[in-house]
């Protein structure tokens, strides 16, 4: 990736984009942290059933805030090291909510939910930036 530096009131011009996996991943990503961050008792009551508290709202607040930092960090550097890392955080957060589903009982649908989809957004940035195999046609 190359970045010229920016001239005084220009920004960053990054020459490299994501690779479609990435551009797609940080799509989802927008659009579920907005959604949390914007709209979090819909969403939550949408993925579980149940009426969320306001303490989940809050929560579901700080997590849309922090999908949207990871987006616009692997937008600001759409290479593998950064996807990477981002799977990798996805991971760490998809076990952690998944003891939590394991410990509180009144928190599962919501924890299990979450977890489900951070193993999904960490599938997709642990192997945005792999080669795709030729096609044999």
């Amino acid at each position: 990736m190359t970045r010229r530096l920016p001239l005084a009131g220009q920004a960053f011009q990054l020459t490299r984009r994501p690779p479609p996996a990435g551009q797609a991943l940080q799509w989802a990503r927008a659009g579920y942290g907005l959604a949390l961050l914007l709209v979090p008792a819909p969403t939550i009551r949408l993925a579980t059933g149940r009426r969320p508290t306001r303490r989940t709202c809050r929560v579901a607040r700080l997590l849309g805030a922090r999908h949207l930092a990871q987006t616009a960090l692997t937008a600001a550097a759409p290479d593998p090291g950064t996807f990477t890392l981002g799977g990798q955080v996805d991971t760490v957060h998809a076990a952690s909510i998944l003891l939590l589903a394991a410990l509180s009982r009144s928190g599962r649908r919501a924890a299990l939910a979450d977890a489900l989809t951070e193993a999904a957004f960490a599938v997709v940035g642990l192997t945005a930036d792999r080669p795709t195999a030729p096609s044999s046609a």
